[in-house]
């Protein structure tokens, strides 16, 4: 048997205020005047957040516009232009969701690898280490801060690009930076960590390093989801560190069914990664049932509306092309399913189950 060398975040500061030590973490980073390059999701424009971000020399904040999950293209377009316009990079730090630290991790391993990154989706296919590069979440739930992976839509496909060379250097996780997070997109955000456990719990891949963190992530997202409690500053700090051990836990394991099937989703219809899960978790009675029992209530409790109909009047071309996206994430079906997953999932009978959402 070859056990995996799993390959983890170098440094992590956790705590309340951590976002202010960013000057002194970044400084022994700085390779003379290279700039260092703070890719902030969109939603932070004209608020207070940036002003604290500690610039220096010909630092630059660049808006990622997430309305969208990170495209091949888009990663392409940005570090293009970084490399044009100042050749050489200190380092890209991450500030926002999930989709933002994917954005910020793909961006730097681009700088300093050929090609485009659609030429990196899949399994150990970047060659180059990238520019040092750091995470600081402003939502919690999707785990990039600590997975070796940065999630894509390309021309083809949406795959990540999977190495031991897209962790992050180094993880702020600030409690305080996540604490005006919409209620609804908290919600979505924080049920991809609970479908996470669900999915990494009851999978073929689980081993007690995975089983660890997956207990411990789920137990967290029932306290901050389950009984209807006022939101407070302990609710943030459960919710972060739930996030970072649900992506612990599925670092050295797998995700499952509702991942593929939503993977699909996103492709077709740019359906919000968080949304897709919930929007696929709720139809999965047959592969999750104490998840699925679990989840609703969570959902009810919590008063979030999952959207439902979205496959509605879909083409016969558009089923297929969903399908064949879903079908390629074969590790997670495998984890789900076992070795014999093609003769369970069957295209007919995964055409069924996007036909339902």
């Amino acid at each position: 048997m070859l056990f995996r060398n799993l390959k983890l975040v170098s440094y992590v500061v956790f705590g309340r205020g951590s976002f202010n030590q960013l000057d002194k973490i970044l400084e022994p980073q700085r390779k003379g005047e290279a700039p260092m390059i703070f890719l902030v999701d969109h939603f932070f424009k004209g608020k207070a957040l940036p002003n604290r971000i500690p610039m220096r020399g010909k630092d630059k904040i660049i808006y990622a516009d997430v309305t969208f999950e990170p495209k091949t293209t888009q990663v392409d377009a940005l570090a293009k232009s970084l490399k044009e316009e100042f050749g050489t990079i200190s380092g890209v730090i991450g500030i926002g969701g999930g989709s933002t630290m994917d954005l910020a991790k793909a961006v730097a391993l681009m700088i300093n690898n050929p090609g485009s990154s659609a030429d990196y989706q899949g399994w150990d296919l970047v060659q180059q280490a990238g520019v040092y590069k750091a995470g600081i979440p402003t939502l919690s739930g999707t785990g990039a801060e600590v997975s070796r992976t940065t999630v894509l839509t390309g021309p083809v496909r949406k795959l990540g690009m999977n190495s031991d060379f897209t962790p992050f250097d180094q993880i702020i996780l600030d409690p305080e930076l996540i604490k005006d997070a919409p209620a609804n997109q908290r919600f979505y955000t924080g049920m991809d960590c609970y479908i996470h456990c669900v999915e990494s719990l009851e999978g073929t891949f689980l081993n007690e390093f995975s089983k660890s963190y997956g207990e411990k992530a789920m137990q967290l997202c029932q306290e901050v989801f389950l009984g209807n409690k006022e939101w407070t500053d302990l609710h943030d700090d459960k919710l972060m560190m739930a996030s970072y051990a649900g992506g612990m836990s599925i670092a050295y394991s797998q995700v499952g069914v509702a991942h593929a099937v939503s993977y699909g989703l996103s492709y077709l219809l740019g359906t919000k990664h968080g949304v897709g899960n919930c929007i696929v978790m709720n139809h999965l009675e047959e592969y999750y049932p104490a998840g699925v029992e679990e989840f609703k209530r969570m959902v009810a409790e919590n008063n979030i509306d999952i959207p439902v109909g979205i496959c509605k009047g879909l083409s016969e071309d558009d089923f297929e092309k969903m399908i064949n996206v879903s079908m390629g994430m074969k590790p997670l079906w495998e984890n789900a399913l076992g070795k014999d997953w093609e003769k369970i999932m069957t295209r007919e009978k995964l055409r069924a189950l996007y036909n339902k959402l």
